[in-house]
C-alpha cells in the first residue's frame, strides 16, 4: 500500500533518473492538462511530500498522488511495461528514461511559486527536511477527543503515515485506534515510533514494522482472526473514519491494546 515510504523510494529513483535531464515526450492522460506539453523543458528534481510527489519541470510542478492503486515505474526505451497502457495517466521521457505513471489517483500541473495550493496543509513531513515533532505533537494534541486512529492518518497532523503505520503504531504503543488523543499516555512516544518506524522502512522494497523480512512482516495490519504474536488472542478487524465515506479498515489485538 502506498505510504509516505513508498511515495519516498518514488522520488528517489524517479529524481536519480530524470533530474538534470530535458523531456523529450510528455503525455498527460488528463483531461484537465491533457494538452500541457513539456516536450524541451528541464526537469530540475523530484521530491516527495508526505504521500504526494512533486515533478519540478521548468517553470510548472507535476503533482502526483498514489492513492490506492497508483504507482510510478521507469523503463529503458522498447523494455515491456509492467501495466497496462490504458492505466497510465502520465509518460514523461527522455533519452534515456521512460517515466509511467499508472492509476494515479491525483495529478495536477501547477506553476511551480503555486506548490502551496496542492501540498500546502500539510503538516510535517515524516521523511522531509521540515520534519519537526513538537509540531507533529501540538497538531496531534489540537483535538484531544478525537480518536487516535483517525488523527495518525490526518496528513495535516503529519504527512507520510497511512493505513499500515496507523494499526501497526496503535499496537506497539499497546492503544486502541479509537482511544481519545487526549487519553492516551506519552503520545510525544507516538510521534517518536511512526518517525522511527517509517525512517526505518524508506530504503527497502518491502516494509516491515516487526524487523522480519522473511516472514511476519507486521504486527496487526492484515491478519484479522489470526493469533497476535505476543499473546495468542485473536486479531480483531473493524472500519474508522471521520464519515461513512472516509471508513477505512483498521486492525487491532483486543488484548495488548487497551
Amino acid at each position: 500500500m502506498p505510504e509516505g515510504d513508498t511515495v519516498y523510494r518514488s522520488a528517489t529513483n524517479l529524481d536519480a533518473a530524470l533530474a538534470g535531464a530535458v523531456l523529450t515526450r510528455c503525455d498527460i492522460r488528463v483531461p484537465a492538462f491533457a494538452t500541457v506539453d513539456l516536450t524541451g523543458e528541464t526537469v530540475e528534481a523530484v521530491v516527495p511530500r508526505g504521500k504526494h510527489l512533486l515533478m519540478r519541470i521548468g517553470a510548472v510542478t507535476i503533482h502526483s498522488h498514489l492513492k490506492m492503486e497508483g504507482s510510478w515505474h521507469l523503463y529503458r526505451h522498447g523494455s515491456r511495461w509492467k501495466r497496462p497502457e490504458y492505466q497510465a495517466r502520465a509518460i514523461l521521457e527522455t533519452a534515456d528514461w521512460v517515466a509511467v505513471g499508472f492509476d494515479l489517483g491525483m495529478l495536477d500541473i501547477v506553476p511551480r511559486e503555486a506548490e502551496d495550493s496542492v501540498v500546502g496543509y500539510l503538516g510535517p513531513d515524516l521523511l522531509g527536511p521540515d520534519w519537526d515533532p513538537d509540531a507533529a505533537l501540538e497538531n496531534l494534541l489540537a483535538d484531544p477527543g478525537r480518536p487516535v486512529g483517525l488523527a495518525l492518518l490526518d496528513q495535516r497532523v503529519m504527512a507520510g503515515l497511512g493505513n499500515v503505520y496507523r494499526a501497526e503504531v496503535c499496537f506497539l504503543r499497546g492503544v486502541l485506534p479509537t482511544r481519545p488523543v487526549g487519553e492516551v499516555e506519552h503520545p510525544e512516544k507516538l510521534v517518536d515510533l511512526a518517525h522511527r518506524l517509517i525512517h526505518a522502512n524508506k530504503d527497502r522494497a518491502e516494509r516491515t514494522t516487526t524487523g522480519n523480512l522473511r516472514g511476519q512482516t507486521s504486527w496487526v495490519y492484515g491478519r484479522a482472526g489470526r493469533p497476535c504474536s505476543r499473546c495468542g488472542s485473536r486479531i480483531e478487524e473493524g472500519e474508522l473514519g471521520d464519515s461513512e465515506l472516509q471508513l477505512r479498515v483498521t486492525y487491532w489485538c483486543p488484548t495488548c491494546q487497551r
